[in-house]
């Protein structure tokens, strides 16, 4: 071979020199290179200096081999040092930059003709002095060939609509707005006319429904075997119209039912239990598992009587509301005769509260007092809804974020110069904000209410957790047993007066909130019967070994089944199942697995020997235990159900509500909802175009606390997992880097708020992936260990340091064989996207 260069495999740092600059393929240097291959192109027989290998191909495989690229056709050299490859990656990259400087700028779109000549040779000179292109003389611009007119004067025409018509700019991240004018564009549609109003409101809604319907029919067709829920909660909107939202939960997905105009009617218990027979008897009573609504003395009826029609039918308030009354008994405790010892215990939180309202109100009422405000924070102070879940919490989450922020304000010379005919108002404000004493307080309710607080977020979902329920209630009043006895320096058997208040209203909570379904979904969970879950908290006993849960149990046995012969068989299966006593369940794998195995994974395994219990845990181990997903649709029908607006009848309004709802719950199904332009479409309004808008505070609850988040961001570059690369990860850093110095990260849509933090996560899960499949007999997991309490999220974090490193010792723990390449959210095999 002659050889085109030395053939030392030292590789000299770059040249600034102009004749290094005008090497347009450097890498041709660290190889051998031979005879030509015939056939055309550029392929050699070459030989690297590296490795000694010989290979064959054009410069793309050299540089594949050099630089590490897999799923090019050629392996790799492992020859090269990390500080040569270094080095190579810079004169790459140094070449590719020069001849992007070499290609011909694309001249500006005007209406103005561009010389064809001028253009074409300029690109001819440019091109062929090192790609060898054939010259081509085009008689049109490059304007004229890409239609730029056009496509300017359509955006032109798309832009006004939503000015004019007041659309929210967030409607072009839905998918059907960019499949429409997709299908228009590739389409030989000629003089093509868009629907007009009528046949919008009309032959189209009519047929979209039936599409609609089509769409829902695999999820329909699941019921029977895992049964569902009916999810309903009721309202007024701003024309103090009664509405009643009903939706149907399942583990496949909700899906919205229906919502009732009660205008005239009085929404007593009857005529709640005549609407939800009605939905019983459209979807089949047998399907059905639970009616879930909140906790009002007319829904609790309304259930009564429902239960009465449909023996095997529970009504179970939502866990949710029922947390919630608990924190606003705990939070605002009223100064009433038989709520004494309560108010004693308790008002200390009610004024501490009423303190961080009258902060809030002072500054946000007054444009001034704002206006000063917002040059010392870039996070807003928030209007939180008394009606909002947790509400309380929430004001004092976000003072204790700001309190750096009021601090800085209330003590600066602006404050002090502040002419207010309320200097009182305005001494009482500043007083309050430098009180350490009080910001102790503020730390000390968001510690032992944290518990409540995270039970609220893991039930507020649609997600199957009605099995998991009576566990973590239990666990989250040991909790703020710990907050509490840790604040006021007791040991366990210690009494606490405090504690006893707080633990006596969330157990009176409890008992009007659980029902017999809790208990016995709770006992059919496998998890609950292992060594590993008994252990971790002493005097832990199996549920068939508890006897509130035992006689609860029982009790459904007996709605549910009401032959005799039925009872025996269920009870006779419960029994082999809950002891192990014989067949599969004596199984090693069946019973290793039960710790480990998702629960309606695990039946579906190991249950056959015991298929009424099989079948009866299918439908209880899918169900949800709040009725969120019904309270989110409040403000969707407040949008679009107004008559008088639309001038639809009834009927088609809620055909309208149905299409709606039903085709923003499927597009959540969907990849595209995960990645892409049209990630997480329909949440946020105008505001989530990029996470720029959010503060810290949102970052805290989308980002450190949600690790699906991180991963969703990058989804698009990290998210292929066979064909990811080092150099993949490694250009996510340097493209982050570079957009930064040269100011456009926002504009390309890097999160504005701990970016760096954000990116590194997200590489690092990417990273042991790669690590996963380069050493397959090395065990490589990755962790998510929770949220927190750590200086970057002002400690609201949940969990202590100690908490935290649990998870990591344990998986570092692993013995040999354990699963590898896994994301674990804290003790949970989770998923990567």
């Amino acid at each position: 071979m002659s050889s085109s260069s030395s053939a030392s495999c030292n590789v000299s740092g770059s040249s600034n020199s102009s004749e290094s600059m005008k090497d347009l393929y450097p890498l041709w240097k660290f190889v051998v290179k031979g005879d030509k291959i015939s056939g055309g192109g550029g392929n050699y027989n070459w030989k690297c200096n590296f490795c000694g290998e010989v290979k064959n191909g054009s410069y793309t495989r050299v540089k594949a081999h050099l630089l590490g690229k897999q799923g090019k056709g050629i392996q790799t050299c492992n020859k090269v040092k990390i500080d040569d490859l270094a080095k190579l990656r810079s004169l790459h990259r140094e070449s590719e930059d020069y001849k992007k400087s070499l290609l011909p700028k694309v001249p500006p779109f005007s209406n103005e003709p561009i010389s064809s000549h001028t253009s074409t040779e300029a690109t001819s000179m440019r091109l062929g002095s090192f790609d060898n292109v054939k010259k081509r003389k085009s008689k049109n611009t490059i304007s004229d060939a890409f239609n730029v007119k056009s496509r300017d004067h359509l955006d032109s025409e798309i832009a006004r609509m939503f000015y004019t018509g007041g659309l929210p700019f967030n409607l072009a991240r839905n998918p059907y707005y960019v499949s429409s004018y997709t299908m228009a564009a590739n389409s030989n549609l000629s003089g093509y006319k868009p629907p007009g109003y009528n046949k919008l409101r009309t032959t189209l809604l009519c047929k979209e429904t039936e599409n609609v319907d089509r769409l829902l029919q695999p999820m329909k067709a699941t019921w029977k075997t895992k049964g569902v829920s009916i999810v309903s909660d009721g309202w007024s909107d701003p024309q103090r119209r009664p509405l009643i939202n009903i939706m149907i939960a399942s583990e496949t997905g909700p899906m919205f039912m229906k919502a009732i105009d009660c205008s005239g009617e009085i929404k007593d218990k009857d005529f709640i239990a005549t609407l939800l027979s009605e939905v019983i008897d459209e979807i089949g009573d047998q399907n059905v598992v639970q009616i879930i609504t909140d906790n009002a003395s007319n829904c609790k009826a309304a259930g009564e009587l429902v239960e009465g029609r449909y023996p095997h039918i529970y009504w179970t308030p939502c866990v949710v509301h029922t947390l919630n009354l608990a924190m606003k008994s705990i939070c605002a405790a009223k100064n009433v005769l038989n709520n004494v010892e309560v108010y004693d215990e308790c008002h200390w939180i009610t004024e501490v509260h009423a303190d961080a309202l009258f902060i809030k109100n002072y500054i946000m009422n007054h444009s001034m007092r704002l206006s000063m405000f917002n040059k010392f924070s870039p996070l807003k102070l928030l209007c939180i809804a008394d009606t909002r879940f947790a509400s309380i919490v929430c004001m004092l989450k976000r003072l204790k974020l700001l309190k750096t922020s009021l601090q800085s304000m209330v003590i600066s010379e602006n404050w002090s110069l502040y002419k207010d005919d309320r200097r009182g108002q305005a001494s009482h404000v500043r007083e309050k904000i430098l009180d350490e004493i009080w910001w102790e307080k503020v730390d000390y309710i968001l510690d032992f209410t944290r518990p409540i607080y995270e039970m609220i977020r893991v039930c507020d979902t649609d997600k199957s957790s009605l099995h998991l329920v009576y566990e973590r209630w239990d666990i989250m009043v040991q909790k703020v047993k710990d907050a509490i006895y840790k604040k006021e320096g007791k040991l366990d058997y210690e009494q606490s007066t405090f504690f006893n208040v707080v633990k006596g209203i969330l157990s009176s909570r409890w008992s009007k909130g659980s029902t017999p379904l809790h208990s016995l979904a709770h006992s059919l969970n496998p998890r609950f019967y292992t060594e590993e879950w008994l252990n971790e908290v002493p005097g832990r006993v199996a549920p068939n070994a508890d006897n509130e849960i035992s006689t609860q149990r029982l009790q459904c046995f007996r709605r549910l089944f009401q032959s005799p012969d039925e009872r025996f068989k269920i009870n006779t299966e419960f029994a082999i199942f809950s002891q192990k006593s014989e067949g599969i369940f004596l199984n090693i794998d069946c019973m290793h697995d039960m710790a480990l195995m998702d629960a309606k994974n695990w039946r579906a395994t190991y249950g056959s020997q015991v298929p009424m219990l099989q079948g009866l845990a299918y439908k209880l181990l899918g169900q949800p235990s709040s009725s969120s997903c019904s309270e989110r649709n409040w403000s969707t029908y407040k949008f679009i159900h107004s008559c008088t607006r639309n001038k639809l009848t009834p009927k088609r309004a809620q055909d309208l509500v149905y299409i709606h709802n039903n085709l923003r719950l499927l597009s959540r199904r969907s990849e595209e909802y995960t990645k892409g332009r049209s990630k997480l479409w329909d949440v946020g309004g105008d505001e989530h175009d990029n996470l720029g808008e959010v503060g810290i505070l949102e970052m805290a609850e989308l980002s450190l606390d949600e690790p699906e988040m991180e991963n969703m961001i990058f989804d698009d570059v990290l998210g292929d997992a066979d064909n990811l690369t080092e150099e993949q990860v490694d250009e996510i850093f340097n493209e982050l880097q570079r957009d930064f110095k040269d100011g456009s990260f926002k504009e390309k849509g890097w999160p504005s708020t701990m970016a760096a933090y954000i990116v590194s996560k997200a590489a690092l899960n990417a990273y042991t992936r790669i690590l996963t499949q380069r050493y397959p007999s090395i065990i490589i997991n990755c962790v998510c260990s929770g949220f927190v309490k750590t200086d970057i999220n002002k400690n609201l974090g949940h969990l202590t340091v100690e908490e935290e490193g649990a998870s990591p010792v344990r998986l570092a723990l692993l013995p040999h064989g354990s699963p590898s390449g896994l994301f674990f959210l804290r003790n949970e095999v989770s998923s990567y996207d």
